[in-house]
């Protein structure tokens, strides 16, 4: 008997870069898993659409799936949107009588782990900006009109300036202040004048977009680029898999 399917969901962009990115990451979590059949998917703006890999496993025998939402909040996209693409494929193959069974884990969350990749990514940004000095951080994230998803983020900046002996603050790109621009001039207004900006989105689009040019407006000195594909992300979407493929297993 074939292992469940995996479906790494992403949101999609119109930015080409985005896909790209998701299906690196994929690739890093095929790597850890060969055995396993792994797709990834996007629920809009992005190809293949969820639908479209749905079908495909369908067609090619699998009759078990376990979709792996990449998102960092649990925010909208995570409460509604998701719950309502499986609910549909779960219908729509229901009336075929292939009998599959779908489900979707936690979405990756922010996990402490991820700082190790946010550091990597901001020495990157500060070895190519040659900033040898700083005095603040921001933690720019896309932002929700979802309060305890923003809290969540505002959690994890304190943990990261707790590790740096470093003030940080959280800002994001929509639906809520600051912006990076306002949190990056607040700590220039109390005289801090190297501050770097890191990038808490999984992939390049417009929001990390918005959110660096912004920062660099305001003065900031370096902006990493976001999380991308790396291995301690793909260990959580194989995590969240697992616990998954266990709650496919009848009782």
């Amino acid at each position: 008997m074939a292992a469940p399917a995996l479906i790494a969901l992403a949101h999609g962009s119109r930015d080409p870069r985005s896909a790209q990115t998701i299906t690196a990451l994929v690739t890093e979590v095929r790597a850890m898993r060969p055995d396993l059949r792994i797709e990834p998917a996007f629920l809009e703006l992005s190809k293949p659409s969820f639908h479209t890999v749905v079908d495909r496993l369908v067609k090619a025998g699998y009759d078990e799936i376990v979709v792996v939402p990449l998102l960092l909040t649990e925010a909208y996209h995570a409460k509604v949107d998701v719950p309502e693409a499986i609910a549909e494929a779960a219908a729509r193959h229901a009336t075929t009588g292939q009998g599959l069974q779908i489900r979707a884990t936690r979405i990756l969350g922010l996990e402490s782990c991820f700082l190790e990749v946010l550091d990597l990514r901001m020495r990157e940004a500060l070895k190519d900006a040659r900033v040898r000095e700083l005095d603040a951080l921001v933690l720019a994230a896309a932002g929700s009109t979802d309060p305890l998803a923003n809290q969540a983020v505002a959690r994890l900046a304190r943990v990261w300036g707790t590790h740096h002996k470093l003030p940080v603050t959280a800002a994001f790109a929509s639906s809520s202040p600051p912006a990076t621009g306002e949190a990056v001039r607040a700590f220039r207004a109390e005289g801090r004048r190297h501050i770097a900006v890191a990038s808490l989105f999984l992939a390049p689009g417009f929001l990390p977009d918005r959110a660096k040019e912004l920062a660099l407006e305001a003065g900031a000195v370096a902006v990493s680029e976001p999380l991308g594909a790396h291995e301690e992300i793909a260990r959580v979407v194989l995590a969240r898999y697992a616990v998954g493929a266990v709650e496919l297993v009848p009782v």
